[in-house]
């Protein structure tokens, strides 16, 4: 996350190790630890190899991979800019103007430049608006940064989870709702999907933007469809024989399905609740 003296992103020094990792004190440099299964990654603003070496000195670690790139790499070669999608007008921290949702979206996912977020958020907009589907609780599975989670509590909704199994996009996001001063609305929880999947029958809407293979395991999976409306995307065209193959039978109905650049969104309805509410 950015902290003094920065207040921009510009290259990205990043350090893959083979062991998670502490570090020593509190380096102004650092932007952040991003945990892996076996090992964890480093972000600096600034090249750390001797801090680095020490690290993995003191953790019995070794660097198995280090690179540096400018930031707008991180993000595909995207330009890490403002952008208005469903009337929400979303910037960077940095950018001066007005705008709705200011995000810092550090190195961690959902920061809104990536064609699959920006559907969710079209989708979110648009039933966020209707008057039939009465949200006023949305459980945002995969956060990321939190943009998808501030944009359901700017949209009206009173009670919003957002939850990652990443502690930096944990610390990330519930900074970005202090910024926004949407924390009272949204709670950010650091959960592991494929352990334990939250009870969606207590949210009108579920919004998972996730990795394919992790759709798969909660799809097969009866507590995931107990929302009466779900948002779901992280999947492009050639999946989605794969996932429809795994929806519940006779128990959902596809209300929508839009794409962009190859990725997709599907919103789907619980049918039995949608319609009883």
């Amino acid at each position: 996350m950015l902290r003094a003296p920065y207040r921009r992103y510009s290259r990205l020094y990043t350090y893959h190790l083979d062991a998670p990792c502490r570090l020593p004190g509190d380096d102004p440099d650092l932007i952040g630890v991003w945990p892996e299964d076996d090992g964890c990654v480093l972000f600096f603003h600034r090249p750390k190899d001797n801090l680095v070496a020490e690290i993995c000195r003191q953790n019995g670690a070794r660097q198995v991979y280090q690179a540096d790139l400018d930031y707008d790499d991180w993000e595909a070669g995207r330009q890490v800019a403002s952008f208005t999608v469903a009337g929400l007008r979303v910037a960077p921290v940095w950018e001066e103007g007005p705008a709705d949702i200011r995000l810092d979206p550090s190195v961690i996912f959902g920061s809104g430049f990536h064609p699959s977020t920006r559907l969710c958020l079209e989708m979110l907009g648009k039933y966020q608006q209707s008057p039939e589907a009465g949200i006023h609780s949305v459980l945002d599975l995969g956060c990321g940064t939190g943009l998808l989670a501030i944009a359901a509590a700017r949209g009206g909704a009173r009670r919003v989870l957002a939850v990652d199994n990443n502690s930096l996009a944990c610390q990330v996001a519930a900074a970005n709702c202090r910024l926004n001063e949407v924390e009272e609305i949204v709670t950010v929880s650091e959960t592991d999907l494929r352990r334990h999947c939250p009870d969606t029958g207590s949210f009108d809407l579920v919004i998972a933007n996730l990795y394919q293979d992790l759709l798969g395991e909660l799809f097969q999976q009866e507590i995931f469809w107990r929302s009466r409306l779900l948002i779901v995307a992280g999947f492009i065209e050639p999946m989605e024989e794969k996932l429809l193959g795994l929806l519940p039978a006779g128990r959902l109905r596809l209300l929508e399905r839009n794409r962009r650049e190859r990725w997709c969104v599907w919103v789907l309805s619980n049918a039995r609740g949608f319609c009883e509410r």
